[in-house]
């Protein structure tokens, strides 16, 4: 008769601390239980939330009143760099709308079938928003193109103060989201459009000034052109970043091959692999990993070496979201995990 086998859980284990939940069970808020050399560790995931949602209804509030006054402005005056200016500005209401409705969806809780949340819901708020710029940028070029080959007559001046209007909004709209800017990239979507129409306002100063000074028709096209380009510079990186975390890419400020070497470079490990490391959200990154140590390490070197990587990801590298799993040479998971469920009684 084969010897009976014996499977450790470690469930008996007395906590010590929230990083050292090596091969226990543990309870947190999102009710995992792991076991097996497996730790996870979970760092908060506060943004500051509630003051973003603040900054923005207090933009959308402010964005919404003046689009009104440009659209009118712009079609009174034959202005196309006010009325892209007033493109921009319903870009702005349509994307502060939505980076809010992002927003509250983050911040509801995991589900079993979305165990990450809706953390990405900012993301996917922050890819519409960069879309949007880049179409409004290519809108602005078609039309600024029809309008040289055929001018139209503009009033100069009105069309000066309608945009000073429109530059001391986005000015104060731009104060009022720079606090919150570096939280998300939903927040720094939202700041982008604000700031390409505080451009869109200068260049519609200068146009005007043009126009009412020198009779120069051509300068409230070519302004445009200009202010799109920008516009559409500075929406490609959003698009870039939004998407590289869809992709699950590293987040770019965190340097894989560091963490590799680090991790490593702990006492008692022999090897790192399987490490992947990616953003669930704007500022939640995540790690997983597997540490591979000598057959004869103990479960409290183990348990020290676990606590040691998840103190150097937190204290070095800000990686606070981290699932670690400390294996001995020559582990073979695929063969392990089917002996182990072999012995499970039928």
């Amino acid at each position: 008769m084969a010897p009976e086998k014996t499977v450790r859980v470690y469930d008996d284990a007395p906590p010590r601390t929230h990083e050292d939940v090596l091969v226990q069970s543990h309870a947190h808020d999102h009710g995992h239980s792991h076991a097996h050399g497996i730790g996870h560790s979970h760092g908060g995931h506060s943004h500051g939330a509630g003051a973003g949602q603040s900054r923005l209804a207090i933009v959308l509030a402010m964005s919404a009143v003046y689009l009104v006054a440009e659209v009118v402005g712009g079609l009174m005056t034959h202005s196309l760099a006010l009325l892209a200016d007033a493109g921009h500005m319903l870009s702005d209401v349509a994307s502060l709308v939505l980076a809010i409705i992002a927003m509250r969806f983050a911040q509801r809780p995991p589900t079993t079938q979305r165990t990450f949340g809706y953390q990405r819901a900012e993301i996917l708020a922050a890819l519409a928003n960069g879309a949007a710029l880049v179409a409004a940028s290519v809108w602005i070029v078609v039309e600024a193109i029809e309008r040289l080959h055929t001018p139209a007559e503009i009033a100069g001046l009105p069309m000066m103060g309608i945009a000073t209007g429109g530059l001391v909004v986005n000015l104060i709209a731009m104060a009022v989201l720079h606090g919150g800017r570096d939280a998300s990239l939903n927040m720094r979507g939202a700041w982008l459009h604000v700031a390409s129409d505080a451009l869109g306002s200068i260049g519609a100063i200068a146009a005007g000034f043009a126009v009412w000074k020198f009779g120069a028709t051509w300068a409230d096209p070519t302004v445009s052109v200009v202010i799109a380009l920008l516009v559409a510079f500075s929406s490609w990186r959003l698009l870039r970043e939004t998407v590289d975390v869809l992709m699950e890419s590293a987040p770019a400020h965190v340097d894989v091959a560091a963490v590799r070497a680090a991790l490593g470079a702990l006492p008692d490990v022999r090897a790192v692999h399987d490490l992947h490391v990616w953003s669930i959200g704007s500022g939640t990154v995540a790690l997983a990993g597997h540490l591979q140590v000598a057959a004869t390490t103990t479960y409290g070197a183990q348990s020290t070496l676990l606590s040691a990587a998840c103190a150097l990801l937190r204290d070095r590298f800000h990686i606070e979201h981290t699932t670690i799993q400390v294996e001995p040479e020559g582990f073979d998971q695929a063969v392990r995990c089917d002996a182990l469920m072999a012995d499970q009684p039928q």
